[in-house]
């Protein structure tokens, strides 16, 4: 479930919110305006902020401001401002996006979900020292990095994510090169030769987790 602050000075915009909201499996925090809002952005963790720009003592802009100097949580705008100044003020001032009141519900859980899904870390797997991030394009071990072709890098990961599965070549082209490659098996052999090769002067002793399983295919078995 994702937590969001909403922050208003209005309790029925932020009632409104929260009405939308629950449905969805949101967990909402209504904050009523800046201080209060920064207050529990100080002490909590939050997946998104909905935030509204005419408040008084402090408006939306800065708010906007003083969450960017520790936070880098995702900030939507929501004002009944048009202004195409406003709009660009609060992207240069960190926001993330920005919804004009009255808005539809539909397309606030859309953008909503929109930088959620962009906030979500691609997997990393960690074996023994050995560290494939996904996001990063790195595969290190003790922290030196081991230097890969992007076919490499995939195959070694897609294994890893699946450890003490069998995958034969053809699936490995398949998943790696695509339905419509012309690749042939003797392909991933030297893919698999080479990769290993890097991963061996690394110092990872790779050939006790990356298995060739003769006249099938290969796997990568983790130690117990």
């Amino acid at each position: 479930m994702q937590k969001v602050l909403l922050v208003d000075d209005e309790k029925r915009m932020l009632d409104l919110l929260e009405l939308y909201l629950k449905p969805h499996h949101y967990l909402c925090k209504k904050a009523v305006g800046a201080y209060e809002a920064l207050t529990y952005l100080e002490t909590e963790t939050f997946d998104i902020v909905l935030l509204d720009i005419m408040m008084p003592e402090m408006d939306g802009w800065e708010l906007c401001r003083e969450i960017r100097k520790f936070s880098d949580v995702p900030i939507i705008m929501l004002t009944a401002r048009e202004q195409q100044e406003d709009i660009i003020r609060g992207l240069n001032l960190g926001a993330d996006d920005y919804m004009t009141k009255p808005f539809n519900e539909e397309e606030l859980l859309a953008r909503m979900a929109a930088l959620l899904r962009r906030r979500t870390p691609g997997p990393i797997i960690e074996v023994d020292g050995l560290l494939w991030e996904e996001d990063r394009f790195e595969l290190t071990y003790q922290k030196h990095t081991i230097k890969l072709t992007p076919k490499e890098f995939m195959m070694v990961g897609h294994l890893m994510k699946h450890p003490n599965k069998v995958f034969t070549r053809e699936q490995l082209i398949q998943l790696i090169w695509g339905f419509d490659s012309e690749t042939e098996g003797r392909t991933i052999d030297s893919h698999v030769r080479n990769a290993r090769e890097k991963i061996r002067h690394s110092g990872f002793p790779i050939d006790d987790y990356f298995i060739t399983v003769w006249g099938i295919g290969y796997k990568w078995t983790n130690k117990e």
